[in-house]
């Protein structure tokens, strides 16, 4: 009965930055996507045998957590850790998937085409991390501290962003006239800092003041 309750009551949440629902994984590669994208954000819970509208449909457990292990071990760089959990309901069998938040990311996993790249969980979907994400993660892992100096690109990024909401990474460039790879690395900066959050949307990853501050 507190199975029954436990996994009803994630089912109400629905889809969201910690929760997926899978009817069924029928492609390692695909399901590794959102198992790094666990890693590298909060953690999560993929709950598989349940559809997308929250319909328990069970599963075959033993090939199901073999599909996990081999999304995991062959299409996860470095190895995503996990944990599985069995749960019966009305004689439906229910896979629970938990992913731990890692400190080592990022972790990769391939594209339908075989390039390897590191997902971000954002909401109820998987987006792909761009350069400077990642190099905003490998930043962070370092013991020592980020040395940030305050010239004249750094002043215009911020007076525009005290007046919108947001930049692109090639906007930035533009009327900071800077090269892409000194406008990466001043969002590394701010990144590291927490002075700068990244934000998705359909056109790409962009950039804005953290919690909106201005």
């Amino acid at each position: 009965m507190e199975t029954n309750r436990y996994i009803r009551d994630l089912i109400r949440e629905g889809e969201h930055q910690q929760l997926d629902f899978k009817y069924a994984i029928t492609d390692s590669r695909k399901i590794a996507r959102t198992l790094v994208a666990f890693s590298n954000t909060d953690g999560g819970r993929l709950l598989i045998g349940v559809k997308d509208n929250g319909r328990i449909a069970g599963i075959r457990s033993d090939e199901e957590i073999y599909m996990i292990e081999t999304a995991a071990i062959t299409f996860c760089k470095p190895e995503v850790k996990f944990t599985t959990t069995i749960h019966e309901i009305d004689k439906k069998t229910v896979l629970e998937v938990f992913v731990p938040s890692s400190p080592d990311r990022p972790y990769l996993a391939p594209d339908d085409h075989g390039k390897w790249h590191a997902y971000v969980r954002v909401n109820d979907q998987n987006f792909i991390a761009n350069r400077v994400l990642v190099r905003t993660w490998q930043r962070k892992t370092r013991k020592r501290g980020t040395w940030v100096k305050y010239s004249r690109p750094e002043r215009i990024l911020m007076h525009y962003l005290s007046g919108n909401e947001y930049i692109s990474m090639n906007h930035f460039r533009k009327i900071a006239h800077i090269s892409p790879a000194s406008a990466e690395n001043i969002l590394v900066n701010f990144l590291s800092w927490n002075l700068l959050e990244p934000l998705f949307t359909n056109q790409g990853i962009r950039y804005k003041l953290k919690n909106g501050e201005r």
